[in-house]
């Protein structure tokens, strides 16, 4: 059994050698779009300092994001993903409280 898999493990090597110089398709490709920032801050109706605050980032960071200066990488861009089609989830877990004055 551990020929085979050794065998099965230098095929995909080799076939992983081929792909990257150009000699084969690989099977998948997996694309990642960029979150459209502005879109999702607006679906929320709030400013840039609000929706800055409710995100845990900079106002400067989100208004790079929002005028194509940088681009959300890593885990800013998969929490902008679930802020997009899961609102609920954001609030639930932010918890805005409002206080009165």
């Amino acid at each position: 059994m551990k020929d085979e898999l050794f065998n099965e493990l230098v095929s995909s090597v080799r076939e992983g050698g081929r792909i990257l110089r150009g000699k084969a398709k690989p099977a998948r490709k997996f694309v990642i779009e960029t979150p459209d920032v502005k879109k999702i801050r607006s679906n929320y109706k709030l400013s840039q300092n609000e929706f800055a605050a409710l995100m845990g980032i900079s106002v400067s960071t989100l208004r790079n994001w929002e005028q194509g200066r940088r681009t959300p990488e890593g885990s800013a861009r998969v929490l902008l993903q679930v802020a997009a089609k899961h609102p609920e989830v954001i609030w639930d877990v932010v918890k805005v409280k409002s206080t009165a004055v």
